[in-house]
């Protein structure tokens, strides 16, 4: 474990495996830190160097009230751990990063891979009347101020999926999405002011001319799975992944069977 500080944030991250390796950095979903990856480093890191970071306003991570770029929080914590290049391996909003800092620095990614993850700038994709239903009922509970029920029902949705009950999750697996997203709650009130991109990678997936992974669970919601249709679509050099029975979270739900399929993509591109 280590920490650094950098533009007015304190960053916690770990790093895992023999430096002499090829790189992986892993960056967490919205709903959860870098412990979501727990699941499934000690098998990558028998063949990488595996470095990841609670990013700024999450889990050890904290912030004051700076403005910044989470491009260049990135590049900051792979300079700290002496990462030149890497392959970047994002999970939801961890992609997008994963993206953003794929078409900005392209010098510094040699592979990347998301996880139900929508490129910055990517439009608004019309939602069913479920995931509608779901998602007024997590603004009513903000709107009440029951941040912690907030908190537990904004896991169970992304854990779950639109298309699944809770009941229907393995319990411990359930346990865990809640675990995960409960260190956020102290980061509610954190006032740091995101810069976004100039230019939204949504206009610019084209130009991405290193290998690229992009993986979705099967339940994941109607933007998620639009997003990764997308990219497919536009990343010359891009390949897919639908994990079944998972939702948002199938590096965590199903951990095997994405090690499986992450290590076959590393090894079939020498990386």
């Amino acid at each position: 474990m280590a920490e650094m500080d950098f533009n007015g944030g304190s960053f916690y991250y770990e790093v895992e495996g023999d430096r002499r390796r090829p790189a992986l950095v892993l960056i967490h979903a919205g709903i959860a830190t870098l412990r979501m990856w727990d699941p499934v480093v000690p098998a990558l890191a028998e063949d990488h160097f595996v470095v990841r970071y609670d990013t700024r306003g999450f889990g050890r991570t904290t912030t004051t009230g700076v403005r910044f770029s989470e491009v260049d929080d990135l590049l900051a914590v792979m300079d700290h751990a002496g990462v030149d290049r890497a392959t970047l391996i994002g999970a939801s909003r961890g992609g997008r990063i994963a993206i953003d800092a794929t078409v900005e620095h392209p010098e510094r990614v040699s592979g990347l891979v998301t996880v139900g993850s929508n490129p910055s700038g990517f439009p608004e994709v019309e939602m069913t009347e479920r995931e509608n239903d779901l998602f007024d009922e997590l603004d009513a509970l903000l709107l009440a101020g029951d941040h912690e029920s907030f908190n537990r029902r904004e896991a169970e949705l992304w854990a779950a999926g639109p298309t699944r009950d809770v009941i229907e999750l393995d319990p411990a697996f359930l346990e865990f999405a809640y675990e995960l997203n409960a260190p956020n709650l102290i980061h509610l009130r954190d006032d740091a002011t995101l810069v976004p991109l100039e230019s939204p990678a949504y206009y610019r997936t084209v130009d991405i001319e290193i290998p690229a992974l992009f993986a979705v669970g099967e339940h994941d919601l109607s933007g998620e799975l639009a997003a990764t249709e997308y990219l497919l679509s536009t990343v010359p050099d891009s390949s897919g992944a639908t994990f079944p029975d998972s939702a948002h979270l199938p590096s965590v739900e199903r951990p095997a069977e994405f090690v499986r399929v992450l290590t076959e993509w590393l090894s079939s591109n020498s990386l």
